[in-house]
């Protein structure tokens, strides 16, 4: 059964002004697609093809790999964002935050650290590890469940993320995703699974 295009969660224009119409078409409707489109072509044919995405991730490498990872993690990105989302979180995920952090400004800066410093290509995460929060990144397509790892919320830090909408100032679109756009509703449904 052939992998689809999953559908954003909301419509292209809904997360103007922080990122436009046009950054959601190329990076969802190019780039996303993109992999979706070879991970099919590598499959065709193969007893994976019939595997869940999941399944793919855990059990595959190089192109395959690259390609379903990548299918997932933009999949989590376009829920780790919501129109008029940001600020902070409730209930006992901020609990948690606090808990494991200090504060939830002392988790703002550990996020924004490793969303900054990640060289290159690749994405920040809030993860539970072992009953405990943390902010990991990851380079590529590698992610959280690779490493035993329950992903609650990832910013991605591929150039196509934030270009055209950020040109090449980083940092802004990392402190706008915090402030105006992360999906903390999504993040907690994630947590009180974990």
């Amino acid at each position: 059964m052939p992998i689809t295009l999953p559908a954003l969660p909301y419509d292209l224009a809904a997360l103007e002004p922080h990122l436009t119409k046009e950054n959601l078409e190329l990076h969802h409707g190019k780039h996303h697609n993109a992999y979706v489109v070879n991970l099919n072509k590598l499959l065709d044919g193969k007893p994976e093809a019939n595997k869940s995405l999941e399944d793919i991730i855990m059990s595959s490498d190089g192109g395959v790999f690259n390609n379903a990872a990548q299918i997932w993690n933009h999949t989590f990105y376009w829920n780790s964002m919501k129109p008029k989302g940001g600020g902070a979180p409730t209930g006992k995920l901020a609990e948690a935050i606090i808990r494991d952090f200090g504060s939830f400004d002392k988790f703002k800066e550990e996020f924004t650290a490793a969303a900054t410093t990640q060289f290159g290509s690749g994405w920040a995460w809030l993860v539970v590890d072992g009953g405990k929060l943390k902010v990991t990144k990851t380079g590529n397509a590698d992610l959280p469940m690779k490493y035993k790892q329950k992903a609650l919320l990832t910013i991605d830090v591929w150039e196509h993320a934030y270009y055209p909408s950020f040109k090449n100032l980083r940092p802004k679109y990392i402190e706008t995703f915090l402030n105006s756009l992360a999906n903390w509703d999504f993040a907690a449904a994630n947590f009180a699974q974990a």
